[in-house]
């Protein structure tokens, strides 16, 4: 089975094809998989392997190591595009995230502060007031949505809370309305016996007034590129996400990238 692709709290970097030279914060296990989705595309498996035995890393554990690696990295010279939350699960979890963000955030101005800070999120625990707050201090704001149809949300993310649905993640990504970018992974295959396919009419539809609810800065199109723990998924080329991506832009006037 599939299993974490992060086995540290601070990784990288990493050259990211759509955010640059990237330094990681894995706010979840080392050992293991925390998510409130469990995302049949997921690059650090599925849910099931456990939350692992060493548990999420403190506050200060987070601070102490991102100052250690600002440092080494500030004084060999070495370029910083971006400090990305992302990780083995979903970093909105973690109890004390709005003051770790605030930590990054006085880092970052400290030793890089050309640098953006960025959060990969699912989108799922924005109804938490601090949550909520630390994503709107953030250069980039990045939250998923991949299907504004209930079913295939259900199918391809499948959240652990039978409570999460389409729109209520819509209503509360728009309270970051200008201020966010939706990123959509689109994607074709079957899971237990499931045809998934969110690139058809009615979901491409479903989105573009999704996407008009929330009015983001940008929406970012992207397709399967790594290893899935479904291996029943297709990916969708280039050429394709471009259409999609033009028919977008042309009916939201939203930028909209394809990578």
């Amino acid at each position: 089975m599939q299993t974490v692709l992060f086995h540290s709290t601070i990784y990288g970097p990493v050259k990211s094809r759509r955010l640059g030279v990237s330094l990681g914060i894995n706010l979840m296990p080392n050992d293991g998989k925390m998510c409130s989705f469990d995302c049949l595309y997921c690059e650090a498996g599925f849910n099931a392997q456990g939350p692992g035995k060493d548990g999420i890393p403190s506050r200060d554990s987070v601070k102490r190591q991102l100052k250690k690696k600002l440092e080494a990295m500030h004084t060999a010279g070495e370029p910083l595009d971006v400090i990305t939350f992302s990780g083995n699960g979903e970093p909105t979890l973690h109890p004390q995230f709005k003051e770790v963000v605030h930590d990054v955030l006085t880092l970052r101005d400290r030793f890089y502060p050309q640098a953006k800070v960025t959060v990969l999120s699912n989108a799922t625990m924005l109804g938490r007031p601090g949550v909520a707050n630390a994503l709107k201090k953030v250069d980039n704001n990045l939250l998923k949505l991949d299907s504004a149809i209930a079913a295939t949300l259900r199918t391809l993310n499948r959240p652990t809370s039978p409570n999460v649905l389409p729109e209520g993640i819509i209503a509360d990504i728009k309270q970051f309305a200008g201020q966010c970018v939706v990123q959509t992974m689109l994607l074709r295959g079957e899971w237990e016996g499931k045809t998934i396919d969110n690139t058809t009419d009615e979901e491409i539809s479903a989105l573009i007034q999704a996407y008009k609810t929330i009015q983001p800065r940008q929406v970012m199109l992207y397709s399967i590129d790594r290893k899935t723990p479904a291996d029943t998924l297709q990916k969708v080329e280039h050429d394709e996400l471009q259409a999609i991506a033009d028919r977008i832009a042309k009916e939201t006037q939203i930028p909209v990238t394809a990578s």
